[in-house]
């Protein structure tokens, strides 16, 4: 009997792990899919990659196939151990049954022949998927409606095959970045009378042009003219449900952050709240009669805003500096 290194056919190393052998099967899986892959023998490649990875995603069917391994020869055939029983594994017990159009090689392995009916009584589990939902900082306010379309691979008289499905999910409001939502049996069918698989959102919060996330909190950058910032001003800034007014103090400084108690994302017990971020910005270029009037505001201020970098200043921190590494 031919050896299959299933391994070598989904193109990972035998010590790979359950993330890297779903994402080699996913990405073979696509280049081969004969909806897809029009090339003669896509097909039968599809098919098998479909049983490399039907043999290896799961734990127990892999660490029996890994226990094989070591009876191939170096002419890629294979000899089964003592005690071994074509169909049942070591002793006969503990393998599953497939209705595939599986290999002779996976059969012997992991059963062929009267799989049917013994898949009808214990039943086998549908494939779980996982994909990202991409949300929109304004659709974590309320509850919302999404339409979420994947693909499923499904068994088909005795072929396996990938299918599209669409469900409209209802995400709840105050849902947070990386927040993973379960939705039970939306994955693949299952077979022999077996549960479906269930169907995992991962959310992905889209970066909004204005605001930046902190946790449950929003950060807003607020340009201010060098007179507000100095003389202080009424200003409108822009929050996820509309806009407020927001009153800048006189001699503001650029970087300071102003809190707005409760505009920020919800959450379980309330709402986060929203930064407004002061940036001192500076007009475009002047003309002459503005610029004189920049430097009689110059003369008139005397202020030097580097005045703490004076010689005695300087040479206090290089000190500083050298004492801590001393």
């Amino acid at each position: 009997m031919e050896f299959k290194d299933y391994y070598q056919i989904l193109g990972v190393k035998p010590d790979a792990d359950s993330k890297d052998i779903k994402a080699a099967y996913r990405k073979l899986a696509r280049k081969y899919h004969p909806d897809m892959n029009p090339d003669k023998g896509a097909e039968e490649k599809f098919k098998e990659v479909a049983e490399a990875y039907e043999a290896l995603k799961d734990a127990g069917r892999r660490a029996e196939y890994d226990e094989l391994r070591q009876y191939r020869d170096r002419a890629g055939g294979f000899e089964p151990p003592p005690g071994w029983q074509s169909g049942g594994g070591f002793g006969g017990a503990g393998a599953s049954h497939f209705e595939g159009d599986f290999s002779d090689f996976f059969n012997s392995i992991f059963g062929g022949a009267g799989g049917q009916a013994h898949e009808q009584r214990r039943g086998m589990r549908g494939q779980d998927a996982e994909i990202e939902m991409p949300i929109f900082l304004e659709e974590t306010l309320q509850e919302t409606s999404k339409l979420v379309e994947y693909m499923m691979p499904v068994y088909e008289n005795g072929q396996l095959r990938e299918v599209k499905k669409s469900l409209k999910v209802k995400i709840p409001a105050g849902v947070a970045d990386g927040e993973r939502i379960r939705l039970k049996g939306q994955g693949g069918a299952g077979r022999g009378g077996g549960p479906g698989g269930d169907l995992y959102l991962h959310i992905r919060l889209v970066p909004h042009p204005l605001f930046d996330v902190e946790g449950h909190n929003l950060v807003v950058t607020v340009p201010l003219a060098p007179w507000e910032a100095a003389l202080g001003a009424k200003i409108t800034v822009p929050t996820l449900s509309g806009k407020i007014n927001l009153t800048i103090a006189p001699n503001s400084q650029a970087g300071q952050r102003l809190r707005v108690k409760g505009k920020g994302l919800p959450t379980k017990t309330g709402n986060g709240d929203l930064y407004a971020l002061l940036k001192v910005v500076m007009p475009p270029a002047a003309n002459e009669e503005v610029k004189a009037l920049w430097q009689s505001l110059s003369a008139k201020a005397g202020f030097d805003p580097r005045a703490r970098w004076s010689n005695q200043s300087m040479t206090e921190v290089v000190c500083m500096f050298r004492c801590r590494a001393v």
